[in-house]
């Protein structure tokens, strides 16, 4: 996992993904700000990759939602060919 773009899942696995990502979060209130499939400009580094941002009320919320048993069986869901570039940042 080495400094390329991350690896994505096909059509059928990520929709099963966002399926369970979608009712996992959902328990912790999470807001989805940009959906997968919004449109990406990219620049500098020039990455083409999707990008989701989704927001919790807070950065506890964020990172116990990333923690749940419900979000793990998600990301279970992609298998072990799918890369992640995950991040929770501390919002204003």
């Amino acid at each position: 996992m080495g400094g390329g773009v991350p690896t994505v899942g096909d059509e059928a696995t990520m929709k099963n993904y966002v399926t369970l990502a979608v009712a996992a979060l959902g328990k912790f209130r999470a807001r989805t700000l940009v959906p997968p499939g919004s449109a990406v400009t990219a620049h500098e580094a020039g990455l083409q990759q999707m990008t989701v941002v989704v927001e919790f009320d807070s950065y506890e919320i964020a990172l116990a939602a990333y923690e749940s048993a419900d979000y793990k069986k998600a990301l279970a869901a992609l298998g072990p060919g799918v890369e992640r570039d995950f991040r929770i940042a501390e919002g204003v």
